[in-house]
């Protein structure tokens, strides 16, 4: 099977983008894999299809596979790049798209100036709703992890993030904490793993490793929960600028039971066909 497709980043978090209305798509785990695959395959954080929607009002299905073969809820970086793609190869007009996720419907939107403003929901703090294991609801919760008790803030952007303060990003243990904490037994689908250092009451930087992809240049979802943690911690006021090295984000959020919107940019590098 020949599969057309455009590889596409948000800030260096890379992604194969498939159009999956004009080609009738059933990858298997072993393909999706093959194509994240950075010798074998194309090469990317996670792959995006772009299908017909399944319920009213939306004008398409978004789903996301990380690297690993594995589907999940959202992908921040990845709805940039899917209102960029759908413009260029002209499936809709429409500025403001209304699409369809795993975790719900999100709208997106493409600004002149190039950048794309995506409405990424209201952010959720029970912990049945990340899921995480924990009795009640806290702003902060102690996490042991290689013996040592981590301080981490839970937020779900429709996917699950823990996230901690540490004092120096560079230095921070991100390879060798973050699968710990992907796999930590209380995250009973895994969790994305965020390390953010406040550089002052609107900046922040962020190194996140992601589920099922490991640490990637940047983290569209990973940026908003930090943001998110932030605020309610009393560290941050909106908006917030994320700088991750793959680029920069900025996030505004009102506060607990408003939605979160997240503004960047999202660029094609090439387009191509592979065999699979």
């Amino acid at each position: 099977m020949k599969l057309k497709f455009s590889k596409m980043h948000g800030l260096g978090n890379d992604f194969v983008v498939i159009d999956g209305i004009r080609q009738s798509l059933d990858l298997s785990p072993t393909q999706l894999r093959f194509l994240a695959d950075r010798n074998f395959g194309v090469g990317c954080d996670q792959i995006l299809l772009v299908e017909k929607p399944t319920v009213e009002a939306v004008d398409f299905r978004y789903r996301i596979f990380n690297a690993d073969g594995s589907e999940v809820e959202q992908c921040g970086n990845g709805a940039r790049c899917f209102v960029r793609f759908v413009h260029e190869n002209s499936l809709t007009e429409k500025s403001e798209i209304r699409v369809e996720t795993l975790r719900g419907i999100i709208t997106l939107r493409l600004e002149a100036n190039g950048n794309v403003v995506v409405d990424m929901g209201i952010p959720r703090f029970a912990p049945a709703e990340i899921p995480f294991l924990n009795d009640e609801e806290r702003l902060i919760y102690p996490l042991e992890v290689a013996n040592q008790s981590l301080a981490v803030s839970i937020v779900s952007m429709g996917n699950p993030h823990a996230v901690q303060v540490v004092d120096a990003l560079d230095q921070a243990p991100v390879a060798e904490q973050g699968p710990l904490i992907e796999r930590h037994e209380r995250f009973p689908q895994r969790v994305n793993a965020g390390f953010m250092q406040v550089v002052d009451r609107h900046t922040i930087r962020l190194r996140v490793y992601e589920r099922g992809s490991g640490e990637t240049l940047a983290c569209g979802s990973g940026a908003c929960a930090a943001a998110v943690a932030g605020i309610r911690r009393g560290l941050l006021d909106s908006p917030v600028r994320v700088t991750m090295r793959g680029g920069s984000l900025e996030i505004a959020w009102g506060g607990d039971g408003e939605v979160v919107m997240m503004s960047g940019p999202a660029v094609t590098v090439f387009t191509g066909e592979i065999e699979l």
